[in-house]
Order: structure tokens, then sequence, then C-alpha cells
């Protein structure tokens, strides 16, 4: 082996790299002290520290309540920071993911190594403001990578939008007049948007309870029980 080879040192894991995917996840493994990095459309992105109000604080609250559906719907896999491999060019790490396994018909599936491969059925992620990368390249990946749900929470602008996926594009998902969207892949998951906004989270877990409720959540249930 040659002094340069034996001298060699992995160049660090930053912000604006542009990588392929696999050298991209060689220097993420290679620094453990970094919690969350992400490849979108071939370049890196390292995640600063969060703050409670910002980022902690309304991810507990997402997660409150796509936890209460994952533990009423059996055949639904939860995730909270799990690094996703979309295509070559894009490795994102989303705030949340609510994926149908695949043995029921979901499109992606746990790799090996014990990562998520394929597109997930529902990603949410907590932004910072409307300049954030989340509506704009990693929209644009997911989109392309077939995600059917995808929810952008904007802290600063305090907005949610819910855009679902049709015949290529995504449209935005409107409340209705009681301010509640409802999910076109989960059945009886519904978020009470103007409450969750507010940090009224009992107001949106008993607005999810009543779309567990429905019979169509129950059939959904049902059908995944069938197909296993």
């Amino acid at each position: 082996m040659s002094a340069t080879s034996t001298n060699f040192k992995l160049p660090p894991l930053e912000s604006g790299d542009r990588l392929t995917r696999q050298e991209f996840e060689r220097r993420y493994a290679a620094m453990p002290q970094i919690k969350k990095a992400e490849l979108i459309e071939g370049v890196a992105y390292v995640a600063s520290p969060v703050r409670i109000k910002n980022h902690g604080r309304p991810h507990a609250q997402v997660m409150a309540w796509v936890t209460a559906y994952w533990v009423a719907t059996p055949g639904v896999d939860l995730a909270d920071n799990t690094t996703v491999r979309l295509d070559a060019d894009n490795e994102p790490q989303p705030d949340v993911l609510l994926r149908i396994e695949p043995e029921v018909g979901g499109n992606s599936r746990i790799s090996d190594d014990d990562y998520v491969e394929g597109a997930p059925e529902l990603i949410v992620e907590i932004a910072a403001s409307s300049a954030s990368y989340d509506l704009k390249d990693k929209l644009n990946a997911y989109r392309r990578n077939g995600v059917q749900e995808y929810i952008v929470w904007q802290i600063y602008e305090n907005r949610l939008d819910w855009f679902k996926l049709e015949e290529g594009r995504y449209i935005s998902l409107e409340p209705d007049a009681d301010g509640v969207i409802r999910s076109g892949v989960f059945p009886g998951l519904w978020l009470a948007v103007p409450a969750l906004r507010e940090g009224n989270l009992a107001v949106v877990l008993a607005v999810l309870q009543q779309g567990l409720e429905t019979p169509e959540h129950q059939a959904f249930v049902e059908r995944l029980k069938g197909r296993v």
C-alpha cells in the first residue's frame, strides 16, 4: 500500500457538497456527530441544531397525530427522522413518514442494511419558512419519485400545505368548512389544520379519532388484513 493511500483522509460532509449517493453515505457514516444530513438532487444538506419552538415542539405534535393513526391501522409503518433512499441523487431524512408495508401493496421496503428504499406514501416535513428547500428541490424529488402525499408545515408563517400527487404533479388539498383535511391515501387520517397551527393537540387527536371511527377506515384496515 502506498503512502498516499495510507494517509488518505475522508473529506468531511458539508452542506453544498455535490456527491453521489454512495459517497454521501460514506461521509455521513464517518461523522456520527452529525444527527441529520440529506442528499437532495445530488447536493448535501447538513442540518443545524434545532430549537424547540421552530422545530422540536411542532415535530412532536405531528408525531403524536401520526402515531395515533399508526397504532389504529395494522399494515402501515411509521418512522421518525429515518433515511430514505429515493433514487441515485436523493437520500432525504424526512421528519415523519408513513408507509404501507410492501406485503399489502406499499411502494417502499426496508433494505438489508435497515434503510427505507423507495417512496413512502406520506411524508411530513417541518420547515422554517417558505424559502426552505423542503418546498423546492425536495418537493420536486418527492413528486418525481411518487410520494403520494406530502405535508409541509412552515413554522415562521404558521402555514400548512398538504399536497397530493395526481397525474404526476402535486395539487394542494384544501381544508373543508370545519378546517379539516382528509388523506386520500390513508382513509381516516384526518387533520384539523387550525387546531394544529394553534397547538391544540387535544382537538387534533379528537378529530383524528372521528376519522378512525369511519367505515372507510375500517374497510381500509380489513383490506390490509385481507392482503396479508
